[in-house]
C-alpha cells in the first residue's frame, strides 16, 4: 500500500513516469491486496472490544480524508475509499454481531462469496460471475450520485480511492466468519506464531501507517522536486 501510494505521487503528481506500477496486471495485484486488507480486517473484528465504535472511528479519518483530499485535489477527492468502507463494514458487523453469531461460519463464508462474485461488476452496471452470464442493472440506479455508497456510481462520479459496500461488505463479513475459526484456535500452528516481527508491528499499527504514511511521503517528494505542498 505504502510503496502503491508512492508510485502513484511520483506519477500522477509529480509527473514520474512509473510503467511497471500501472500496467493492466499491476490493478490486478493492487485489488488482490486491497482485497487482502479488507478480509483480515473482517478477521479482526473477532478480537474487537466493540466494533462499532472502532467503525466510528475508522469512519471519522475517512472523512477527514475526504475534505483533506477536496481541498488539495478539488478535481478528484477521496469521496469513498477504503476507510470509508471498512468503517461502515465495522459498524454493520458491530450492530449485527448477534445475529452473525447464530450463523455457521461456513455457510456464511460460502454465502458471502457468492454475492461478493455478484456484486463484483456493479459499478460497471452489471452482474454476474466473470463471463458465465451477465444482466445488466437498472440505470435508475446510475442516474445520480446518491447510490456511489453501495456501488452505483453516476457518470460524473470521480473518488481518488473508491472501495464501495457492494462488493466488498461480503468479503468483509466473509473475513469475520473466517475470524471465528481463527480465534478459536483451528488454524494450523504456523498461523499463530510472529514470522516477521516488523510485520506484527506494521499490523498494530496499521491504521496509524495508513493516515500517516501520505503526510510523510509527500512533503519529503515536494522537497525532492521542488514543489509547493499545496
Amino acid at each position: 500500500m505504502v510503496v502503491y501510494h508512492l508510485m502513484y505521487n511520483l506519477k500522477f503528481i509529480f509527473n514520474v513516469d512509473v510503467p511497471v506500477f500501472f500496467d493492466d496486471w499491476f490493478y490486478i495485484v493492487r485489488s488482490f491486496f486491497a482485497g487482502l486488507f479488507i478480509f483480515i480486517s473482517g478477521i479482526v473484528c473477532n478480537y474487537s472490544r466493540s466494533n462499532l465504535k472502532r467503525g466510528v472511528q475508522c469512519f471519522f479519518i475517512g472523512m477527514v480524508f475526504t475534505f483533506v483530499t477536496a481541498y488539495i485535489m478539488p478535481e478528484e477527492p477521496d469521496m469513498f475509499g477504503i476507510l470509508h468502507c471498512l468503517g461502515i463494514c465495522m459498524m454493520i458487523v458491530g450492530l449485527s454481531e448477534n445475529i452473525l453469531k447464530h450463523i455457521p461460519p461456513i455457510i456464511g463464508i460460502i454465502v458471502c462469496a457468492l454475492i461478493f462474485m455478484l456484486t463484483f461488476n456493479f459499478i460497471y452496471g452489471y452482474t454476474g460471475i466473470g463471463e458465465l452470464f451477465k444482466f445488466q442493472m437498472p440505470s435508475i440506479l446510475y442516474s445520480s450520485n446518491v447510490m456511489f455508497p453501495l456501488g452505483f456510481p453516476g457518470k460524473d462520479f470521480s473518488s481518488l480511492d473508491y472501495f464501495p459496500l457492494f462488493p466488498w461488505l461480503f468479503l468483509f463479513i466473509s473475513g469475520a466468519f473466517f475470524g471465528v475459526y481463527v480465534k478459536n484456535g483451528l488454524m494450523p500452528e504456523f498461523f499463530y506464531k510472529t514470522h516477521f516481527k516488523l510485520f506484527a508491528l506494521a499490523g498494530r499499527y496499521s491504521l496509524w501507517i495508513y493516515v500517516l504514511h501520505q503526510v510523510i511521503i509527500y512533503p519529503v517528494l515536494c522537497l525532492i522536486f521542488g514543489k509547493s505542498l499545496f
